[in-house]
């Protein structure tokens, strides 16, 4: 297995467990507060949601061969988002909690959905070279493909703790 394989298999392997968890729930645990921020279950898949959003103008881009087009309700309000995550991540629960959990859900699993289809979509050489993409800084997609992993399994690692149970 290449290393791209490998990495979209453990992406889709995280989107698997994230997708048996959220189906054992009930709606009351889903928007109960019992996380940082008093945020619930819903806000924190907003949260990784809106992050998705830039990874996936990232890779939309790279596809493109231009800069990416990051989500305008981010960067029309935050000038410098990128190093102020806290602000995104404020402005995320201000935009998006009040929305139902039908509609957090599906655009979450969408995203995570057109995620991997994007990466599947860029060459193996393309998702490996740091040197290709400038606005990238240095970085690879292949290092956006694991950030992303790493941020949901963050996240489900809270989740697992809530529920009582280790996977």
């Amino acid at each position: 297995m290449n290393m791209k394989d490998h990495i979209l298999a453990a992406l889709r392997e995280q989107f698997d467990r994230w997708q048996e968890s959220l189906a054992s729930l009930t709606e009351e645990q889903i928007i109960t507060p019992r996380f940082d921020f008093d945020w619930s279950i819903k806000d924190v898949i907003a949260h990784l949601w809106a992050w998705q959003q830039i990874s996936i103008a990232r890779m939309e881009g790279s596809i493109n061969e231009q800069e990416p087009a990051y989500p305008k309700w981010i960067v029309d309000i935050i000038e410098n988002w990128e190093d102020d995550a806290d602000r995104v991540n404020a402005l995320t629960f201000e935009t998006q909690h009040s929305k139902p959990w039908s509609e957090i859900y599906g655009n979450w699993r969408s995203g995570f959905l057109r995620f991997l289809n994007l990466g599947n979509a860029i060459s193996e050489k393309n998702l490996l070279d740091g040197d290709k993409y400038r606005w990238l800084n240095g970085y690879s997609l292949a290092f956006i493909l694991v950030a992303s992993y790493d941020h949901h399994q963050e996240h489900y690692e809270k989740l697992l703790a809530f529920l009582g149970t280790k996977k």
